[in-house]
């Protein structure tokens, strides 16, 4: 029989069994995917408050009506972002442990990390920002988009234990909390003192070191 033509299925989709889309559906993806690209520019480049829904809906190319469409306020428009890039964020880190020891490893991924990200400073100036003034639901929301950054480090943890790198009691959730804050708080130092991602890179480390020290078996 012959396909509508207003179905839309790429045959990479059609092989894994994802449901097919049509036209209109498709163009909804694509204006959606628009806004977040421009959201996620203004974001990056002013930080959350600046950025308002008319300047993101200019810079998509769209009416704000476009924009309230596809998103109920700035708020969510704000997460689907960070749910978008800690992802990317993830694989980078992820890609860029390599090998060695673990506390190699670690710093590898932190580095790789600040790497990936330092050209969206004010991005991450906002999710420090915002996690102390937002209501507790869109704060789990948020902590459920940085699992898979804080599942990096507590993968090479666990990998340590396994090497026998750290201790076998060692307490991988508190580890992984440290480790993550260390992290994070160290996008103030990019933001107010003016540290380059080399700078970042080797107190990340000194960091890890510290941390590190009393469950390390070497």
């Amino acid at each position: 029989m012959r396909e509508s033509a207003s179905t839309v299925v790429s045959p990479a989709a059609e092989a894994q069994g994802q449901p097919r889309i049509n036209r209109r559906q498709a163009a909804k993806v694509r204006t959606r995917q628009k806004v977040l690209d421009a959201a996620r520019g203004l974001f990056a480049e002013r930080g959350y408050e600046p950025a308002t829904i008319r300047d993101i809906a200019k810079g998509a190319g769209m009416s704000t009506g476009a924009v309230f469409a596809n998103f109920q306020d700035k708020a969510e428009l704000f997460e689907a972002v960070l749910t978008e890039d800690m992802a990317g964020l993830a694989d980078v880190m992820k890609n860029g442990a390599g090998d060695g020891t673990t506390r190699d490893r670690l710093v590898n991924a932190l580095s790789a990390g600040y790497h990936g990200s330092i050209d969206q400073l004010p991005l991450f100036q906002a999710i420090v920002a915002r996690s102390w003034f937002q209501p507790v639901a869109a704060e789990t929301r948020q902590r459920a988009a940085t699992e898979g950054l804080t599942g990096v480090i507590s993968d090479i943890l666990r990998s340590g234990i396994g090497a026998g790198d750290l201790k076998q009691d060692a307490d991988i959730a508190l580890l992984t909390e440290l480790t993550w804050d260390a992290y994070l708080s160290n996008y103030r130092r990019a933001a107010y003192d003016g540290w380059s991602v080399e700078q970042l890179a080797d107190h990340i480390g000194r960091q890890v070191d510290t941390l590190l020290a009393g469950v390390s078996t070497r």
